[in-house]
């Protein structure tokens, strides 16, 4: 599972076995967890344990490297 970035104890990854999904990054800090899809569009699809903040904070994050996520992605699955 392939980790895209680490920032604020947020782990950013994708799992290698999710190609026949969309776009989308997963995300855990401690014990919370997270899936936000990045196509067709950005939409958490769910953010279990993480604060008001730091669901913010998430989003944040996946907005400001959505193409780099993306273009990762891409690489990975030789899409």
């Amino acid at each position: 599972m392939p980790t895209l970035l680490l920032v604020n104890g947020l782990r950013f990854f994708f799992y290698s076995n999710e190609n026949n999904e969309p776009i989308h990054v997963h995300i855990t800090k401690g014990s919370a967890n997270g899936k936000v899809w990045l196509e067709p569009v950005t939409q958490v699809d769910f953010l279990i344990g993480f604060s008001n903040a730091e669901e913010k904070n998430i989003l944040d994050v996946v907005n400001s490297n959505l193409e780099q996520f993306k273009k990762k992605w891409n690489e990975y699955f030789s899409k």
